[in-house]
C-alpha cells in the first residue's frame, strides 16, 4: 500500500516520521506542501521524495494524510477524490459544515473513504479510563487543554485547534448528547485564544471544558466526578488517579469518614498516531468503514460552530 503525506508542518513531519515507521504496512512514496523549501528540508530529512505538484503525488499513491491548515482542507480533499485516493483528513474535517458535507457526498460517490483524525481516541488513557469508569453514575466532567502562546497559532481558533479534542472525548466518555450550553471567550486577533464552555448532556451530567492558547504551561487534563470517586487523568503525564472514601474497600465503615484511598493506574507507553495511521490503512485494505467517519467530523465541528457563535451572539 503506497501512502503520501500532503502539508509538512510540525504534525505533517510526525505524519511522516510513522508513515516510515510502519514499512511493514506501507511504503511512504513522498510528500508534498506548497512550501517548496520546507517540503525538501523534510524530504532531505527522511531521505524520502518531494513531490513538485498535489497531482503528481496523488497520481502515484493509494492513501494520504493531509496535514494542511483547515482553510485547505476543501481543495485538497477534492483533488484527492479526484484522484479516488483515500484520505486521513487532519480535524477539523473542514473549515464549514457545507464543505464538509459536500466532500463526504462526492467521496461516498466514488468509493474513497474519509477518516478524521481525532487522535486522542486512539490515546489508551481514554479507552482505560471509559472502562474504569464502567457503570458508575456520572456527576460531572471537567477538561483542560492550554498551551503557552506561539506565533505559529496566531490566527488559529482555540475552539477548533484545541478544545475539539477533549469535546469528542467526553463524547466518548459519557456516549450522551448535549442538551445546552453556555460559552465565554477572550478573542485576540480575530480569533479564539481562550475559552471556556460548561455543557448539561442529555442525562444530566455538567460539564466544564477550557483550553487557551495563553497558559504559561501545557496542561492536559481530564476529570470525572462520580457518585463514588474521582478519577483525574492528566494526558501528558501518562497516568489516572482514583480517590475513593476509604470505606469502598472494606465491609465494614472504619475510620474516620473523610479518609481517602488514592488508587494510581500507569498507562503503557503507546504512540496514539501509530495506532491511528494502522486503524487506517486497515479500513482501506480491508474496505471498512473508518473508525471515525466523516459524519463524526461534521458532529465535532458542528459543537465547534455552535461554541462560537455562541460567544458571538449570533443566531443558530
Amino acid at each position: 500500500m503506497k501512502a503520501g503525506v500532503i502539508g509538512t508542518g510540525s504534525m505533517g513531519e510526525n505524519h511522516v516520521r510513522t508513515y516510515i515507521s510502519l514499512a511493514d504496512h506501507c511504503q511512504l512514496v513522498g510528500i508534498y506542501d506548497k512550501n517548496e523549501k520546507r517540503a525538501q528540508e523534510i524530504a532531505d530529512k527522511y531521505q524520502i521524495k518531494a513531490f513538485s505538484s498535489l497531482d503528481e503525488l496523488l497520481e502515484e499513491v493509494d492513501l494520504v494524510s493531509v496535514v494542511v491548515p483547515t482553510e485547505f482542507h476543501y481543495e485538497v480533499g477534492l483533488a484527492c477524490i479526484r484522484h479516488k485516493v483515500h484520505m486521513l483528513m487532519e480535524k477539523p474535517i473542514a473549515s464549514t459544515i457545507s464543505e464538509a458535507k459536500l466532500l463526504i457526498e462526492k467521496a461516498d460517490e466514488t468509493g474513497v473513504k474519509i477518516q478524521v483524525g481525532h487522535i486522542e481516541l486512539y490515546n489508551p488513557i481514554i479507552s482505560i479510563l471509559k472502562k474504569t469508569l464502567g457503570n458508575e453514575k456520572v456527576i460531572a466532567v471537567e477538561a483542560q487543554r492550554m498551551n503557552p502562546f506561539d506565533t505559529r497559532v496566531a490566527k488559529v481558533d482555540v475552539v477548533q485547534d484545541l478544545m475539539i479534542h477533549d469535546l469528542y472525548i467526553l463524547s466518548e466518555l459519557l456516549n450522551e448528547n448535549i442538551r445546552d450550553l453556555y460559552a465565554i471567550g477572550k478573542e485576540v486577533d480575530g480569533t479564539q485564544k481562550h475559552t471556556m464552555v460548561l455543557l448539561r448532556f442529555q442525562n444530566g451530567t455538567i460539564g466544564q471544558v477550557t483550553a487557551s492558547f495563553k497558559s504559561e504551561e501545557r496542561v492536559r487534563t481530564v476529570r470525572v466526578i462520580t457518585e463514588k470517586a474521582l478519577y483525574k487523568a492528566d494526558l501528558l503525564k501518562k497516568k489516572i488517579e482514583i480517590i475513593r472514601p476509604v470505606h469502598y474497600y472494606m465491609k465494614e465503615e472504619f475510620g474516620h469518614m473523610n479518609q481517602k484511598v488514592t488508587e494510581c493506574i500507569q498507562i503503557p507507553q503507546v504512540e496514539p498516531l501509530k495506532l491511528e495511521l494502522i486503524d487506517f490503512m486497515d479500513c482501506v485494505k480491508n474496505d471498512t468503514e473508518p473508525s471515525i467517519t466523516g459524519e463524526d467530523g461534521i458532529k465535532a465541528l458542528a459543537l465547534c460552530t455552535e461554541i462560537n457563535r455562541f460567544i458571538k451572539n449570533l443566531p443558530q
